[in-house]
């Protein structure tokens, strides 16, 4: 699958600063295993009405686990997903949906857990770039369908301890 193009660093089939029109993804045939299952943790998306939608969402943090992200996963629970942790200075934020079988929205979230910007339905094994409008803290994955079916939209809270207000 993936993901997370940091402005010139692509990441998804792997680190590179060549563009991603440039890059090829593999064939279907050619998927790694997916990463297991990684650490989870609760998220919770306030949405600007006050209604609260709670997840438990697996921690890419490292660039091996955000390189390799969701790609050849062919399940995610309705209340699952995968917030990948971009850290500080926040950065505008590409991912692309390489070797990704399953269909995602993509959350863009500002550091404070502010939602920057939402794209929905992400193609699977599509190279298009997937992007948030402004920098970004953290990206999250859900299942294709959810922020739709929620409401989840730009503006809306994320609390979730990397943006310091869990709780």
């Amino acid at each position: 699958m993936k993901h997370l193009i940091p402005l010139a660093v692509i990441t998804l089939c792997g680190f590179s600063t060549i563009p991603a029109f440039a890059q090829r993804c593999p064939s279907p045939e050619a998927y790694h295993a997916p990463q297991p299952i990684l650490s989870k943790e609760p998220l919770v998306i306030v949405s600007q009405d006050g209604r609260a939608h709670t997840f438990s969402v697996e921690m890419a943090l490292t660039p091996g686990q955000i390189e390799t992200g969701l790609m050849a996963r062919r399940s995610l629970p309705a209340d699952g997903g995968m917030l990948f942790d971009l850290g500080l200075p926040p950065q505008r934020s590409r991912f692309w949906m390489c070797n990704t079988v399953l269909p995602l929205d993509m959350v863009f979230i500002k550091p404070d857990g502010t939602i920057d910007s939402v794209a929905k339905n992400a193609v699977p094994f599509s190279l298009d770039a997937v992007a948030s409008q402004g920098p970004v803290r953290a990206t999250l994955e859900l299942p294709a369908g959810t922020a739709a079916r929620l409401g989840i939209r730009a503006g809306d809270t994320v609390r979730q301890r990397i943006f310091g207000n869990a709780g």
